[in-house]
């Protein structure tokens, strides 16, 4: 929040519950991993989502309790996991050739940096980080049919994540279809970043001086 302003940023719960409500019935959907794992705790009762994990699962459920969890059910970030019923497993390929096959209707990302075109920045670099590599998202950003990025609106050293054009190296040209900050959700049109709600209290004054790119509105 800055000075002067009455605006309170959403949390990771928030914005999971945000993404979780706006998923369709019936889609299939693969989660990033960091924030997009809290989307699967959220789906709206009674809406059917079917989550996918690139290490070999179809039916993923939400994370377990801790006298629940099963050291053998991880999803691809080594983060125990369960299944809901009628779940299946299978070989890694097999997994990969359904996101690269164009199976998918979702996936959930975290980036970097979006670019007003949909490019995708979400690399990790260092190598204290889990998946020291571009990882399944070059495949997933590639193959899926809709990409959304859940990420905060600001680094953490104040810099905009919604920019013109990227600065670190692409994961996926013009691959992002919507994004949801801790400030706002923006779908990504021909025109640039089109904002479609954004928090309370915040002025469109403010949500531009935030963001590295022109903002329209829907």
């Amino acid at each position: 929040m800055t000075a002067g302003s009455s605006y309170q940023a959403w949390n990771k719960i928030e914005i999971a519950r945000r993404v979780a409500a706006d998923i369709p019935e019936g889609w299939y959907v693969n989660l990033g991993i960091g924030l997009p794992t809290l989307v699967a705790d959220h789906i709206p009762e009674g809406r059917e989502v079917v989550f996918h994990s690139e290490n070999g699962i179809l039916g993923m459920g939400p994370v377990p309790a801790p006298d629940e969890v099963d050291p053998w059910l991880i999803n691809a970030g080594k983060e125990n996991v369960t299944l809901v019923a009628g779940a299946s497993l299978f070989h890694h390929a097999d997994s990969f050739a359904m996101i690269r096959g164009g199976h998918l209707d979702l996936c959930v990302l975290g980036a970097f940096e979006v670019g007003q075109n949909g490019d995708l920045a979400n690399w990790t670099t260092s190598l204290n980080d889990r998946v020291p590599a571009v990882g399944g998202a070059m495949d997933l950003s590639a193959g899926v049919r809709n990409v959304w990025v859940m990420t905060s609106h600001l680094t953490k050293d104040g810099r905009p994540k919604l920019v013109e054009r990227c600065h670190y190296p692409l994961t996926a040209g013009k691959a992002v279809t919507r994004v949801y900050t801790d400030l706002a959700v923006l779908d990504v049109s021909p025109e640039g970043f089109v904002v479609i709600d954004h928090v309370e209290g915040l002025s469109r004054a403010e949500l531009r001086n935030l963001t590295g790119a022109p903002l329209h509105y829907a």
